[in-house]
């Protein structure tokens, strides 16, 4: 069955100790958000979580949308739940507070962007694409924009969405054919249908607010020639409220593998009225604003449904009963013992639970990062957290939803049948995990933007804001004898992504195909080495909390243990990816296509 309980103390031990003292940390602009008032967000983000997302996860995955005259009706209860979202003042939790948000932390609102995910993956995609949009209006709207639009987005009042893909392009957007025409006044006529477009139409909020892409009449071929334009649903009236319809539609709903609650639609642009955002013929640059946004927030989704399918097989490992422990019973008492008794599911729980502790501690690495190239005092420091980001944001989107799946696919494993059968709701998790590997750019897509583009770029300087914190631990930690054989594992998975960094440079840049066949090996490898710097960390500060007497003597002994299984049986896949780096093209490539 479908439990989840946020995971409170672990992240509350990632939000305010497993970084501390990084360069990140100590942002004056956000020192009046304390552990107490951060605390007391996440408790009750966890109980709406649970009381009232939960309960409509599994209903809203069997009702599914509907589409009627063209208007799109949620699964029943989705309406009241997000009534209460809007009203708890969910909705402007981590917007600016000149626009009536609440200016909290990123690292605390991707926390409670985790908790939505695990509770209700559906219905998180409504308020989630309008924080995104919410971010590009700020990024690059007028004034006149930010002051029609901002204000009742971050409310919740009027939501966003993206409007990007269509029949004929969805990685390669400069093929679109959407058409922007200006006009006298200064706007723009749009005229264009777009496809897989999430929450493009719903009854959730009494306007909707796309950003469009869109060719200017004499706009140069390729994305080099695509504007971006804020196009709503019904055109504000003089008193700001929604007035005319604006000839944007709903043609159909897609009838799709998961996320079924989540209207993904098919969105048809009839010489409506648009205003352009950022400068004409670079839209590219203003939608990857909300676009990078967005990719942290989808790997913050697969955490979210790993950490729900981990507590659901839980739950289901301590409560299933067959067989006996191989060393005797455990439970004489019973027919059988629990399944959680026997080694394979042991496996597989360890598995989901690493994966899913070292996926949420990289998130806040990165949130910090977040919050410090927004807030921070020090030029310097601004620079650092940018190019962390940029270095770090395809690792965080493919890395996360990757084991997301992976961690739903074990769920199903330890119910066996069961897990097959929808009445015990992990199928779903296995469902709804699968796109999040597949939009905001799929996940090799983001392998080939990491070193493609980022490895390369600034002369490689992205990735000192990684290699430089990762060998520094390394070489501060090395005397530690309780850390030794972590620090010793660390410095080689650390080896051999060096290794891999220079195999890749060398080999790219006489053969592009190299560079490509490598990609999707090397983001693993990274995304290995930073989980098991964090882990490392993690180890460091639960053994002097052990060594102090802490009252919370359980947590950090779990921790240490969950840190020694990552790196007896998670970190050596390192090596395997290194070499499959190594080996480079040659097998990949040799095929004749007419042999496939």
């Amino acid at each position: 069955m479908q439990v989840y309980t946020a995971p409170l103390r672990e992240m509350r031990f990632v939000l305010n100790e497993l970084h501390e003292g990084d360069v990140f940390g100590a942002i004056p602009a956000l020192a009046e958000f304390t552990p107490d008032l951060t605390d007391a967000v996440l408790e009750e983000a966890g109980r709406f979580a649970r009381d009232v997302l939960l309960p409509i996860n599994r209903s809203g995955d069997e009702e599914g949308c509907h589409i009627e005259n063209g208007v799109v009706r949620t699964p029943a209860g989705f309406a009241e739940a997000y009534a209460k979202f809007r009203d708890g003042g969910w909705t402007a939790l981590a917007s600016a507070p000149e626009w009536g948000g609440q200016g909290l932390p990123e690292t605390v609102n991707k926390l409670v962007e985790e908790m939505i995910s695990s509770a209700n993956l559906s219905f998180g995609l409504y308020p989630g694409l309008t924080h995104g949009a919410t971010t590009a209006i700020k990024g690059h709207g007028s004034e006149d924009l930010k002051q029609a639009y901002l204000p009742k987005m971050v409310s919740g009042e009027w939501s966003g969405t993206m409007c990007l893909t269509e029949p004929q392009c969805g990685t390669d957007l400069g093929m679109l054919r959407t058409k922007a025409v200006p006009q006298d006044d200064g706007s723009y006529r749009i005229t264009g249908s777009k496809i897989f477009i999430s929450a493009g139409e719903h009854d959730l909020t009494e306007n909707i607010i796309h950003l469009v892409l869109a060719r200017l009449p004499d706009a140069p071929k390729g994305v080099k020639g695509i504007s971006l334009f804020l196009v709503p649903k019904f055109v504000p009236g003089a008193d700001g409220n929604p007035g005319a319809p604006n000839g944007v539609s709903c043609a159909a709903i897609e009838h799709k593998m998961g996320l079924k609650a989540s209207a993904t639609c098919q969105m048809n642009f009839e010489d409506s009225v648009g205003w352009l955002i950022g400068t004409a013929n670079k839209g590219m640059e203003a939608m990857f604003t909300m676009m990078n946004t967005e990719r942290v927030s989808v790997g913050v989704q697969g955490l979210g449904v790993g950490e729900a399918a981990y507590q659901s097989a839980v739950y289901y490992a301590r409560e299933r009963i067959q067989g006996r422990a191989l060393t005797g019973p455990k439970r004489p008492d019973l027919a059988a013992d629990p399944i959680i008794v026997h080694p394979d599911v042991r496996r597989m729980l360890m598995i989901m639970r690493a994966n899913n502790e070292g996926c949420r501690a990289i998130g806040q690495w990165v949130s910090r990062a977040i919050d410090a190239e927004r807030h921070a005092d020090d030029p310097e420091v601004r620079q650092k957290a940018t190019d962390f980001i940029a270095l770090m944001t395809p690792v965080v989107k493919a890395l996360f939803t990757d084991l997301g799946f992976e961690t739903a696919n074990h769920a199903v494993q330890i119910y066996g049948g069961h897990g097959f059968i929808r009445e015990s709701g992990v199928e779903q998790y296995v469902r709804d995990a699968r796109i999040t590997m597949l939009y905001e750019g799929t996940n090799g897509v983001q392998a080939l933007d990491l070193v493609g583009r980022k490895l390369p770029a600034n002369m490689g300087r992205l990735l000192r804001s990684f290699f430089h914190p990762v060998s520094e631990f390394i070489e501060a930690n090395k005397e530690d004898a309780g850390l030794k054989p972590m620090i010793e594992a660390l410095e080689k998975a650390f080896g051999a992504l060096q290794l891999s960094t220079a195999k890749i440079a060398e080999r790219g840049l006489k053969d592009p195909d190299e560079a490509g066949a490598a990609a999707t090996d090397y983001l693993r490898l990274i995304g290995l080495v930073a989980m098991g710097y964090c882990f490392a960390r993690a180890a460091r500060i639960s053994a002097a909390k052990l060594a102090s007497g802490t009252e919370d003597a359980g947590f950090y002994q779990a921790k240490l243990t969950t840190a020694a299984f990552f790196f007896d049986r998670i970190l050596p896949q390192a090596t395997a990816c290194f070499l499959a780096i190594k080996a480079g093209k040659k097998s990949m490539m040799a095929l004749d296509d007419a042999a496939f």
